[in-house]
């Protein structure tokens, strides 16, 4: 491992190199989290920055134990990769804008079909919210097209299908209010407190988190098949990871709960490292000596370039610097749609890390090795007041 991993205390690490600027009370949140009953190791990522009571950009193996609050309320959070069928040398990006006006209600009749089919077919049987399936919600999510500017493993991106003239898309989001609903009943009936094997909601818990997860996946394919639709295309699924889970694990011979809060699983192949929406997104591949340090990184990569700002203090920052204008062309060249003037400023690139000093951080502790970097081209949040 090089010099980008940190051992904070016995049971807590860190992957960032000393450069790697992370808020003091991420770190506080970190160690305070591994002081939790029944739990073994934390790992704090490079984009580790500070959640609410606990950090974000982490995982936490625990023994006889779960903690749904570790998890939060956005239960699957994650990331899915899509090629589209249009080259990018057909992509008009001021006709591409003006195709999404529509992107963000529910679903219409059209798609009952397909949404019951491909319910049944991932074991959903919840009702209670399918007007939220296929949209993207707010925070930090959105839908990306992307274009595959620099290719470092030729033979990779031939594995897994990708093809540098298409147009790419990077959809971000999770299980809406189905996440936040078990959590608050969690979270009603237990406060912050875990749940070992031996309480009786333990089961039930674990049942609702997996449908949570499923239904975040088949959210991320419809918010997908919306786009591509949209902009006259098809295309087909390359990856797609959860990043707010908990999971059985087995490391260094112990049998625990693995969670994670916005990192990305290292042993599930490739996946992708989105950056903000001024700055680029890395496709990369887990190393598989990496499994022999688990005990450092959980088996967890860093999902994203990692907020450098609270939300709420961006505008201040940067409304004296940047109009509301200013903030929807980027330095490369990418077009951004986002209505709200408040998301516009707490997601602006500034309010973020580079990814590349991320990712940095992964290549230099032997965790990962770079695919291929991409651009954005349109970046969507919302047109107006997003829900």
């Amino acid at each position: 491992m090089g010099r980008s991993v940190q051992k904070l205390t016995e049971s807590v690490s860190l992957i960032a190199s000393k450069e790697t600027w992370v808020e003091g009370l991420a770190i506080q949140q970190l160690i305070k989290t591994s002081e939790l009953a029944c739990m073994q190791h934390v790992a704090g990522m490079p984009d580790l920055h500070p959640g609410r009571g606990y950090p974000i950009g982490a995982a936490f193996f625990a023994v006889n134990r779960i903690y749904p609050a570790l998890v939060g309320n956005d239960i699957g959070c994650g990331m899915s990769l899509w090629q589209s069928s249009l080259k990018l040398s057909k992509v008009k990006l001021d006709k591409m804008a003006n195709k999404f006006k529509q992107i963000e209600q529910p679903l219409d009749e059209t798609w009952a079909q397909t949404i019951a089919e491909r319910k049944r077919e991932k074991g959903i049987a919840i009702t209670g919210f399918d007007q939220a399936l296929g949209t993207i919600g707010a925070g930090n999510h959105f839908a990306e097209f992307q274009a595959i500017e620099t290719v470092y493993d030729q033979a990779a991106l031939q594995e897994l299908g990708l093809d540098s003239r298409y147009l790419q898309l990077l959809v971000h989001s999770g299980s809406r209010g189905l996440g936040q609903a078990i959590l608050q009943e969690h979270i009603r009936r237990h406060s912050h407190q875990g749940l070992s094997p031996e309480d009786s909601e333990f089961s039930d818990y674990l049942a609702k988190h997996d449908e949570a997860l499923r239904w975040a996946e088949l959210n991320r394919e419809l918010i997908a098949c919306r786009f591509l639709e949209a902009i006259n295309s098809s295309g087909s699924l390359v990856l797609d990871v959860n990043h707010n889970l908990v999971s059985p694990k087995c490391i260094n011979g112990t049998q625990g709960w693995l969670h994670r809060k916005g990192a990305t699983p290292s042993d599930k192949g490739y996946v992708v490292i989105p950056g903000s929406r001024g700055d680029y997104s890395y496709l990369v591949k887990p190393c598989a000596a990496a499994g022999d340090a688990a005990d450092i990184n959980l088996f967890s990569l860093a999902h994203g370039a990692g907020r450098k700002w609270q939300r709420g203090e961006c505008q201040g920052r940067l409304a004296h610097k940047f109009s509301r204008e200013d903030l929807y062309l980027t330095a490369l060249g990418s077009r951004v749609i986002c209505g709200n003037k408040t998301l516009l400023y707490d997601e602006a690139p500034q309010a973020y890390k580079k990814c590349a000093t991320v990712v940095g951080d992964m290549v230099d502790a032997g965790l990962i090795e770079v695919v291929a970097r991409l651009r954005p081209v349109l970046t969507f949040k919302t047109n107006g007041e997003c829900c």
